[in-house]
């Protein structure tokens, strides 16, 4: 143990030396030379000193012990010196605790000079233990221990700090913390020191990090606990520490934290990127100073990669999908998110996805590595950010290499070792099964999408009768749809169906139900049926759905309502079942929930819906929703409706805009329920676009009503549509007139197409059927679905109305005159109708 020079020390601390003995004796024990401290301490002036007997001046505390004068021989005549405790009396005859030591002293006065230094135990309070207690703290004990003055100097180090810090006992000595290891935590250890000396009360298990003079390189941890040092009677003599290297437990308690956060925060979405993402953000700072994930474009797209190692022709289609570093900007990339990357054939990430194993670079040399000699814009990128260690792991999962993410570190925290490396691959195949997860789930949700889209109209159609606009929100946002829908659906006449429904439950098999309760719609409404007739089909279709569902799907029922609205009359006929009714907003701006009879929602079965006319003026706006429009958290329906009242308090914006205004009044970030808003503003179609005839119980009426039509065309400048209206309008007139009761009606209306209509009282449907050569009829109906874009059959409470449409610049067209005499062969009056119709 070595002791401190007393100038590093100060003279009146508890360490003060002024008072320690500094004798020098021959070996026979006689005194040749007498400190002032050996005055002060034992009392006896330096001129009744010198040449007495040791013994005599070092008087034994206890009068009945033996003389000193043998023992002090024995302990001067030792070649090696002595050093040990013993019990004094000053010449005033007080006892005195002194520790002495006997030092040969080479170039002394004569050969066998010797050095005496004794002091007070009470100001070496250390050396009051046991010396096997002494000699294995300094020498045996795994604890590095040290004891401090009140100024935070050195004055006592056992061997263990002395190898633990690097730094040796003699460099220590005197010395504070700061000057002697300046790779520590000086500030935060010494402040915490200062509050033990201030307060007394011990301070253990307090852990800091630090690079020691031994080992700089890498970053050790140190559990230390510090307590106060006092005398007998309570003065503070200093502060000793001891402290434990625990850099092993340390690292070990930070992998087992940083795998627990990998678990925390990597796989909370179901997005490639995002899961990315999430791997790159844990492993900075903890494990690495920069991370770069590259995935394999089958990632990305959702696609199925291929098992085993990548092929190296695959690797032209590797993208940069996360990047992470603990420099703002993340300065150190060269490649941006979402492009590819480039790699050399030498390049680590290559050789890690090629050969399927991890990669450890502990010591980074970018002066004679290949892959930075054959990318020399990298390598001289990471030069000069000072990087010197890197490690690359490919992501794998259940058999398929998805990509690989590569480690970089250059602060000073020592290279990579292999437990990093065996800690990078634990949560590097944890983030590679949520990245698959992710994958997969891309692959089902771009199933899911392409089945919304096949489910709900894109584009609302084109069509004479309302303006419209809509929004769709699935509460289901993951899958992206749900068990709402909506339509707009053209109708003879110039008139337009509204949809809207909703599918008990959400998801993907809520949809599937959805979209066959759509088709279904769209095929009754071609039937032309009226809204009380639709509902009741849909209603037997339901009630078969639930009846071949599995038990377990929960859907067992729906609700809609159907609405037609005909700009002609400007009137709309409504029924729902189970359904909210929709709210009527005036071109004036008043607002009201339309009263319509309450239907059973679809699938109970047995139970009639009714349907409602009702006039409505042009410009007026219908509002069409589901309940999830009117549902917040608080399920408060009335709320819902007022919300709803105030969007559309004003009728004459822009639809999307009312629409934005409605969807924006949602409580919260996602609906509780699926959302469906339907917007119908209302036209009337003008006078000088429709043109109706009542046609006469007569033969003749056949040719006046083809002039009438003509003519009719003539006004609205469509000539290139005189030879087809005539030939349909021919055709139509003649079934009514032959095969129908009266009255009959001829109605033409100029919309997006061209509509011929003609009304007669009976209620028998027209066929198409094939005639065979010698007939003198049946082709009629062949000849207007040549001719016409779309036909088909009304009915109404008084009768029927067959209708034909045709585009308004559909190209002039003629029969040649084999065709027409092939048509018209048996007829006695070819200016009379061109063929009969078939029944």
């Amino acid at each position: 143990m070595s002791a401190s020079p007393s100038s590093r020390l100060p003279g009146n601390g508890a360490f003060d030396l002024t008072r320690t003995a500094v004798v020098l004796a021959d070996r026979t024990g006689v005194v040749r030379g007498w400190s002032a401290g050996a005055e002060r301490l034992l009392g006896h002036p330096t001129s009744a000193a010198l040449g007495r007997p040791l013994a005599e001046l070092f008087a034994p505390a206890n009068p009945d012990a033996a003389p000193g004068g043998p023992a002090w021989r024995e302990r001067l005549a030792a070649a090696d010196g002595w050093s040990g405790l013993t019990a004094v009396q000053d010449a005033t005859g007080h006892r005195l605790d002194l520790e002495v030591r006997v030092l040969p002293v080479l170039a002394g006065p004569g050969p066998d000079t010797r050095l005496v230094l004794a002091t007070e135990t009470a100001r070496t309070p250390w050396s009051g233990a046991g010396r096997s207690l002494l000699n294995g703290i300094l020498g045996a004990s795994p604890f590095g221990v040290a004891m401090l003055d009140p100024e935070l100097r050195y004055v006592w180090v056992n061997d263990a700090l002395e190898r633990m810090g690097g730094a040796p006992r003699a460099e220590r000595l005197g010395k504070r913390l700061g000057e002697v290891l300046p790779g520590m935590a000086v500030e935060s250890i010494e402040t915490e020191m200062r509050r033990v000396l201030r307060t007394g009360r011990p301070s253990l298990g307090y852990e800091y990090l630090g690079h020691p003079e031994s080992d700089p390189r890498h970053e050790h941890a140190y559990s230390t606990s510090f307590f106060r040092l006092e005398d007998e009677s309570g003065r503070v003599l200093g502060v000793c520490y001891m402290v434990l290297d625990v850099t092993e437990s340390y690292r070990a308690r930070q992998r087992m934290a940083l795998l627990n956060r990998a678990g925390e925060r990597i796989g909370g979405s179901l997005d490639v990127w995002q899961t990315a993402q999430e791997l790159a953000d844990v492993a900075v700072p903890d494990l690495a100073d920069f991370v770069t994930v590259d995935l394999l474009d089958a990632m990305v797209s959702g696609a199925e990669p291929a098992p085993g190692p990548v092929e190296p022709a695959d690797l032209f289609s590797v993208r940069r999908a996360a990047q992470q570093s603990v420099r703002d900007g993340c300065p150190e990339a060269l490649i941006p998110i979402g492009e590819r990357t480039g790699y050399p054939p030498s390049a680590p990430v290559v050789l890690s996805l090629t050969e399927g194993e991890s990669v450890l670079i502990p010591d980074l040399d970018l002066d004679h590595t290949d892959w930075a000699a054959d990318d020399p814009v990298r390598a001289g990128k990471l030069r000069a950010l000072g990087f010197h260690s890197l490690m690359v792991v490919p992501l794998r999962a259940r058999g398929h290499f998805l990509g690989a993410a590569a480690f970089a570190r250059w602060r000073p925290t020592g290279p990579f070792q292999p437990d990093d490396l065996v800690l990078a691959e634990e949560f590097v195949t944890r983030a590679a099964i949520s990245i698959d997860n992710a994958r997969r789930y891309t692959r089902e949700h771009a199933a899911a999408l392409t089945l919304q889209r096949s489910l709900l109209p894109r584009e609302l159609p084109e069509q004479s009768a309302v303006e419209a606009a809509y929004r769709y929100l699935p509460a289901d946002s993951r899958s992206g749809v749900g068990g709402d829908w909506f339509d707009v659906i053209p109708l003879s006449g110039a008139r337009v169906a509204l949809v809207v429904g909703d599918v008990v439950g959400h998801g993907v098999h809520a949809a599937a139900t959805m979209g066959r309760l759509r088709a279904a719609v769209q095929a009754l409404a071609d039937l032309d049926l009226s809204p009380e007739e639709v509902l009741a089909h849909l209603d037997d279709m339901v009630n078969r759905v639930a009846h071949d569902a599995h038990s377990d799907d929960g859907v067992v029922g729906a609700t809609c309502l159907y609405a037609v609205y005909d700009p002609v009359a400007c009137c709309c006929t409504l029924a729902r079942a189970g359904h909210p009714a929709p709210l009527l907003v005036s071109p004036a701006g008043g607002c009201q929930m339309l009263e319509l009879p309450t239907g059973p929602p679809l699938g109970l079965g047995g139970m009639p819906f009714e349907s409602t006319e009702l006039p409505l003026a042009e410009g007026s706006l219908l509002a069409l929703y589901t309940n999830g429009l009117l549902l917040g958290k608080a399920l408060d329906l009335d709320g819902g409706i007022t919300r709803l009242r105030t969007a559309l308090s004003d009728p004459q914006a822009p639809l999307e805009e009312i629409c934005e205004r409605v969807i924006s009044t949602l409580p919260g970030t996602r609906p509780v329920d699926d959302v469906a808003l339907l917007l119908a503003r209302t036209r009337a179609l003008p006078q000088e676009q429709l043109a109706t005839w009542d046609i006469a119980a007569d033969p003749s009426a056949v040719g006046e009503a083809r002039r009438s039509a003509a003519d009719q065309l003539a006004q609205w400048g469509l000539p290139q549509l005189e030879f087809s209206t005539e030939l349909i309008v021919s055709e139509l007139v003649t079934n009514a007139l032959r095969h129908a009761s009266g009255p009959i009606g001829l109605r033409m209306i100029r919309a997006r197409a061209l509509i011929c209509e003609v009304s007669d009282g009976s209620s028998t449907a027209p066929h198409l059927r094939h005639a065979r050569t010698t007939d003198e009829g049946g082709r009629g109906l062949f000849l207007i679905a040549r001719y016409a874009s779309r036909w088909g059959t009304r009915y109404t409470p008084h009768g029927k109305f067959i209708w034909a449409e045709l585009p308004l610049d559909a190209a002039p067209e003629a029969l040649t005159a084999a065709a027409l005499g092939a048509l018209t062969d048996g007829l006695d009056d070819p200016a009379a109708p061109f063929t009969d119709a078939d029944r």
